[in-house]
Order: structure tokens, then sequence, then C-alpha cells
């Protein structure tokens, strides 16, 4: 079966490309960082001790920094940056544009209600901290906090697979000719999570929360490992051209062994680098994530 996928020929080679560049793999990047770490975040809220607050805290902060610079690098990167409004906005009628055949529209809209209740969560994470008044604490006790974590966990997640969605959405050479990528986006949005919140939160929280952040972020890695695998065998002769060239270098070099192979060593035989061990593991798997973006969004261009 994966050798009659590897020989089928791509649909998608006469089209125009969409022109994306680097904008678009640091928007691309830190979305899944910002999803993967709510997701997280909201997991430990939901079904963690009390003392895996203070982890939790550091995910929906670091989604909240993450999804404040990757908005705008989507609003700037378009034609009309100014009129980016219209995509939320109708401006004929003044009601919600929602567009629900259109994975660029849905897209739009997890952001923005991502935004919106990673705020409410980092709201309630300062109230707690004593940063703002106490009043803003009720945003993360009771059940009010266990729904706006459930609603950052779900979100989290779309958001972090989505932008692969979006690709898979086109019509263009190595985005369109495999349903895996939007898999391969989200697992390794929440791995980027993880490995940021293992950075700044390691030595700041609970040993235990960073434990658990540790392993999803192993397991995480073999997953998307796995689905690499798969799509390099379903693609087969497409990726010839990646492969001769220096994104085939990036891929293997970059994104599996400095951003996969290497942290789980590092991860397993903690005592290869001493105690600096988790958080140079955490660091490469930010750098094979942003590679592994920059690979798939910009090599489509030699297909």
């Amino acid at each position: 079966m994966l050798e009659l996928l590897a020989q089928a020929p791509s649909d998608t080679f006469f089209t125009h490309s969409p022109e994306w560049g680097w904008l678009i793999v640091f928007y691309f990047f830190l979305g899944g960082l910002a999803g993967g770490s709510a997701f997280l975040a909201g997991m430990l809220d939901l079904f963690g001790v009390a003392a895996d607050r203070s982890m939790a805290r550091v995910g929906y902060f670091i989604a909240l920094v993450a999804i404040a610079i990757s908005g705008p690098l989507l609003i700037i990167d378009l034609n009309r940056p100014e009129r980016f409004w219209h995509m939320l906005i109708q401006s004929e009628t003044g009601g919600l544009m929602v567009k629900w055949y259109s994975p660029i529209s849905i897209g739009i809209w997890i952001v923005s209600l991502f935004a919106l209740f990673v705020f409410l969560a980092s709201l309630g994470a300062l109230a707690e901290l004593g940063k703002i008044p106490e009043a803003s604490a009720a945003l993360a006790r009771g059940w009010l906090g266990k729904v706006i974590a459930a609603v950052c966990l779900i979100l989290g997640l779309m958001l972090a697979g989505y932008t692969g969605g979006v690709l898979a959405a086109t019509n263009r050479p190595l985005w369109a000719d495999s349903p895996w990528i939007g898999l391969l986006f989200l697992l390794s949005g929440v791995s980027a999570g993880a490995a940021a919140m293992l950075i700044f939160g390691w030595g700041r929280t609970n040993a235990g929360s960073v434990a658990w952040i540790d392993r999803m972020d192993i397991w995480t890695i073999l997953l998307e490992l796995l689905v690499l695998i798969v799509i390099a065998a379903t693609l087969g002769s497409l990726l010839g051209p990646l492969w001769g060239g220096v994104w085939g270098i990036v891929l293997v070099v970059g994104v599996v062994v400095i951003g996969a192979l290497i942290p789980l060593l590092f991860y397993w035989r903690p005592r290869l680098v001493g105690r600096w061990s988790i958080p140079t593991a955490a660091a490469l798997v930010l750098i094979g994530s942003f590679l592994l973006r920059a690979v798939i969004v910009l090599s489509s261009e030699r297909i």
C-alpha cells in the first residue's frame, strides 16, 4: 500500500505560489508553540494537583506572549494589512464573518478566541502572583477557572494543528499531497510548547510538574518522528527535489537529528550534559520545531 501511494503522481504542480516567506514561518512556529503551551497548561490545571499550578501559569504566560507576537506577523504579511478586520466582521452588515468551509476563516477565529481565553487565564495567574488586583484571581479558581482552562486546552490543540491543516487545504506541491501535515504540526507545536515550559519552568516550579512535561515532550517527539516517517513513505518520489537540496539537509540534520534525536538522548540520559541536560534538550527541540516549519513552508517552491 505504501509503495502505491509513493508512486502516485502529484496533482498540484501547476499552481501559483502564495509567496509565503519567513514571516509566515515565524507565525506558524509561534502559533504552534502558543497552542502547545496552552494545551499543556490546561491539562495541568484540569488533571494535575495543586503543586502543578506554578507550571500551568508558566504555560499560559508563554502562550500569551507567543500569540501576541505571532498575530501581528500574520497581519503584516497580508497584502492589505489595514483590512484585517474584514476577516472577522462583514463590512456591509457589521455581522460576524464566519466561513465554515474556509480553513483560513476558521483559523482566524481560532486565533482570536485563543488569544482571548489565554489572556483571561494569564490575568488569573497574575492575580495569584499579586501582580494585579486580587479580584481577577477568580479567573483561575472554581468552576470559572476550570472552564477557562478547558477552553485553552481545546483551542490550544486546534491552534497547534490548524496551520498544517491550512497547508493541506491548498493546491500546492508537498502541502496538499499529504493528509498528515496537520497532525505533524500539532505534535510539533505541543513538543515546542513543552520545551518552552521546561526552559522557563525548570528550577522555578514543582519538580513533579517538570518531570511530567519532560515525559510529554519525549512521547510527543517520538510520535512526531513516526508521522515524519509516514509522510516520507507516502510521498516517495515527490520528495526527490527536497532530498537533493539544502532543505533536505536541514530536514535530516536540523529537524531529525538536532531537533529530535539529540533531545531524546538528553532527556533519557541527563548525566550526559549534567544539570543543564533538560534546558539544553528543550532549546534543541525549539530549534527543530522552527526548522520543520521552514522546511515545509519554503521547500514547496522546489517541487
